[in-house]
């Protein structure tokens, strides 16, 4: 996220590992499965302390049943206001939107400056907003890929954390190419959350500096 001065290091969120992290969905929860899976690894130094949905019918509370993750439903229209209030009780340091299909108030995000990540199936800033890699294969781009950047108070428009680049097929439909991107959004997400919990990021105007030492260290 981008401040008024040209530095924004974020010592200020070192926490004790794991870090404790909010994530938020609206669909299947595929990227949540991803964190998961990687926590499980012990790749991951990272706690899911509540899933949020503003979804009721999604299969990702599945996957909160099976990995006994606790969840909440949240579609009343204030719905900020009760994840504020979620995030609060859960100590959590990081909210991580994960196919969260809901635009977040400057409000919210000024609130929590910094400390929101999202994951973008484009190569940002080509490529924002809704059905990306549909936007990729009708402006005949050649290369699109996966993003993770902190949320500002614009769509798709914070300072970018990692990418990753998938090449575009001659044969290539929506779907195929959207299949290919996501096995990237896989890898990079949890990278992303490591390099957060390990205190190395630090944001220069807009870009996001990545340090070779964890803070501390």
């Amino acid at each position: 996220m981008i401040s008024n001065s040209r530095t924004y290091a974020l010592t200020h969120l070192r926490t004790p590992f794991p870090l404790p992290i909010v994530v938020l969905v609206s669909g299947s929860g595929t990227n949540l499965q991803a964190i998961i899976d990687e926590i499980g690894a012990g790749q991951l130094d990272a706690e899911i302390k509540m899933v949020i949905s503003n979804n009721p019918d999604v299969y990702a509370i599945n996957r909160c049943k099976k990995h006994k993750i606790p969840f909440k439903i949240i579609c009343q229209p204030d719905f900020e206001v009760t994840i504020v209030q979620e995030v609060a009780k859960s100590g959590a340091k990081l909210i991580c939107l994960a196919g969260f299909m809901k635009i977040l108030s400057k409000d919210f995000v000024k609130k929590f400056k910094g400390q929101i990540i999202n994951i973008h199936p484009a190569l940002l800033p080509s490529f924002p907003g809704l059905r990306a890699q549909g936007q990729a294969l009708l402006y005949g781009a050649k290369i699109s890929g996966c993003t993770v950047h902190f949320v500002n108070e614009d769509v798709d428009t914070g300072p970018i954390i990692i990418q990753a680049a998938v090449p575009l097929l001659e044969n290539d439909t929506e779907e195929t190419l959207s299949a290919r991107i996501l096995k990237e959004e896989h890898n990079i997400y949890p990278q992303a959350i490591q390099l957060f919990a390990e205190g190395r990021l630090k944001i220069v105007g807009r870009r996001v500096l990545i340090s070779d030492k964890k803070c501390g260290s």
